[in-house]
């Protein structure tokens, strides 16, 4: 490749010797079973039962990995799943919450009373991308989930708590917002907390992730000749150009995390033709709800100039799919997820090591404005191996990434049996998210 249109490298290695050297300041807390004297049994009972879930946990992912499926087509994927939480003893309900593919099942104690007794729901997403399959590491997700489950509920049964735990399948999170849909179909009723993992180069407790909304902008304007009555025209394609050249301007008053990006998918067909019409897609993005909101008025604004400017009209379509919000990564259950994993050899790394500048977005965002959660990435790959790559899809089937839906699945099951068992840190978590400023509902406030 000639130099000049070679990508540097300079400031991606600069973030990653920044990162590493942030990182070997990070000590592995000295975790103990005994740090927990209330959990030290269902703790142990949780870890037993998902190192012997470890083949059918393996069988999962790869067989998974090996039929990727897209958004909102995940009918084998769901399938796979639903056979082994049968095969299990439990019963499935299949197209829940308004989404053909999604899934649900339960498990509640005898003594379960959702006035005085908590809810907490796992969370496993199933969907591949176009073209490069599990590149984003959902097979992983999806085998963490329900060994999670499985593992909570075998340890659940042998102790004194009681509680409820919820595995929801959550098609669709690539390119869509099939959680959103959910909500909106009542998957968050009667939950109290939620949580997920994420593979990723790096073990991190919370990491920031995006809100993102997506908006299509078409400027209608009068078709001339181009040559002979210019003068009678008024140019779309002019009107498509400038919001594209304002958008690149607006970004040097953007906070560093934001984004935005923006294609011109239709700009006339012939050069002799003034273009009537032409249309913008893009992505706005920003790491805080408010700032997306503030940063998707400045585009409504760049629109509505590059109309004026050039006589023509727009027309625009907010959020086909509904819009993902920032993920709100609760500390008090970010923590006890920290030192779940030091019990396995993983030092997961708190907020602010890998920069927020390093961030995608992602539906369970909005579940995590409506109830306490949390979504820490595990790793999988080596650090300089990117998500959404043909290299981290060869990682997503590797033994690294059993090793990871294992760990997780002993995590998340250790997390959400505290959760129902540790009155202090549910109260630590549901007071930490109202002093963040409670929920944020997508439906409510973006439509």
């Amino acid at each position: 490749m000639d130099d000049r249109t070679r990508p540097s490298t300079a400031f991606l290695d600069h973030a990653t010797a920044g990162i590493t050297a942030r990182m070997a300041q990070v000590t592995a807390p000295d975790v103990l079973l005994d740090a927990y004297p209330a959990q030290r049994s269902t703790w142990a009972a949780a870890t037993e039962a998902a190192d012997a879930l470890e083949p059918a946990l393996t069988e999962l992912l790869t067989d998974l990995h090996a039929h990727p499926e897209l958004a909102f087509e995940e009918h084998r994927s769901q399938a796979v799943l639903v056979e082994l939480l049968e095969s299990r003893g439990f019963t499935v309900k299949q197209g829940v919450h308004g989404v053909g593919t999604s899934l649900r099942t339960s498990y509640s104690t005898a003594g379960f009373d959702p006035a005085r007794h908590r809810t907490v729901a796992i969370m496993a997403e199933y969907d591949a991308l176009p073209g490069i399959g599990h590149a984003c590491g959902h097979n992983i997700i999806a085998a963490a989930g329900v060994g999670a489950f499985l593992a909570a509920v075998s340890a659940l049964t042998e102790s004194d708590t009681d509680g409820r735990l919820v595995l929801l399948g959550t098609p669709a999170e690539e390119g869509h917002s099939g959680k959103e849909y959910m909500i909106r179909g009542g998957m968050l009723d009667g939950i109290d907390m939620a949580i997920m993992i994420h593979p990723f180069g790096y073990d991190i407790a919370s990491h920031a992730w995006l809100g993102r909304r997506t908006l299509t902008a078409t400027f209608h304007g009068v078709a001339a000749h181009a040559s002979s009555q210019p003068f009678m025209g008024r140019n779309a394609l002019d009107a498509a150009s400038l919001a594209y050249q304002a958008m690149g301007l607006l970004r040097q008053q953007m906070a560093p995390s934001d984004r935005l990006h923006a294609v011109i998918t239709d700009g006339g067909h012939r050069p002799s033709v003034i273009p009537e019409t032409a249309t913008l897609s893009i992505y706005v993005r920003s790491l805080l709800t408010d700032s997306l909101v503030d940063l998707s008025s400045r585009v409504d604004d760049i629109l509505d100039g590059a109309a004026l400017m050039t006589g023509c009209t727009v027309d625009r379509t907010w959020d086909v799919h509904p819009a993902t919000l920032p993920i709100r990564n609760n500390q008090a259950l970010a923590t006890r997820w920290t030192d779940t994993q030091a019990l396995r050899g993983r030092v997961a790394v708190p907020a602010g090591i890998v920069p927020d500048s390093l961030a995608a977005s992602t539906d369970f965002g909005n579940v995590s404005q409506l109830v306490p959660a949390i979504h820490p990435m595990v790793k999988v790959s080596p650090s300089d191996v990117a998500l959404h790559t043909a290299a981290f899809a060869e990682w997503a089937a590797s033994p690294e990434a059993t090793h990871a839906a294992v760990d997780s699945a002993a995590g998340l099951a250790q997390v959400a049996l505290d959760i129902l068992a540790d009155d202090d840190l549910a109260r630590a978590a549901r007071e930490e998210f109202e002093a963040a400023g409670g929920t944020f509902s997508v439906a409510e406030e973006l439509g």
